[in-house]
């Protein structure tokens, strides 16, 4: 029996838009939820979650929000809700870990959100998708934000966090092939 669809995606937008109200009035909730150093030394476990939800700016936010309620709909689509938030939290998660080794700090939902797409790139690689301006199969759109990724760790005056990105996705792609493997274990 399929799972009922529960628009989680959107729930989590409408997270997203919250804490963003909350950070515009009371800008030191950003630091209190942002992902740091401090967060692994003082053992600031919130953290962990609370980073994808805090958001760098309006345009950073909108992004997110575009991609998450498309993209986060369509998989919870085809892999359920459940499925679906573990794709989020983990993939948001760990690309928060590791950008944070890199970067001072690191926030927002973009590496769930590019988790997400990973996992759409191995479940449905053939999927038709709106992408950089063109119709095109979701895999090909997969090689390009990946390619876009590498190339913007290269480019000294950019304020965006492209090893998130490029985290998340990687982890999309590991639980979207153990998805696909368990899937053709059960059938």
């Amino acid at each position: 029996m399929a799972e009922k669809f529960r628009f989680y995606a959107l729930w989590l937008c409408l997270v997203c838009i919250i804490v963003f109200a909350i950070q515009s009035f009371f800008p030191v909730v950003t630091d209190v939820l942002l992902l740091n150093q401090d967060s692994f030394i003082k053992f600031q476990v919130w953290r962990f979650v609370s980073a994808i939800f805090v958001h760098g700016g309006l345009v950073h936010l909108m992004y997110n929000l575009f991609a998450l309620a498309l993209f986060g709909s369509m998989l919870e689509k085809f892999i359920g809700g459940k499925r679906f938030l573990w794709v989020f939290f983990l993939s948001g998660i760990i690309a928060n870990i590791i950008a944070v080794n890199f970067y001072p700090a690191s926030l927002g939902a973009s590496g769930a959100v590019y988790g997400i797409l990973g996992a759409l790139v191995v479940i449905k690689p053939l999927m038709m998708v709106w992408a950089m301006g063109f119709p095109m199969p979701m895999f090909i759109a997969g090689v390009l934000w990946v390619l876009g990724g590498v190339f913007g760790l290269f480019d000294p005056t950019g304020n965006t966090g492209h090893i998130a990105h490029l985290s998340g996705i990687g982890v999309g792609f590991i639980i979207g092939i153990i998805f696909r493997i368990t899937r053709k274990k059960k059938v």
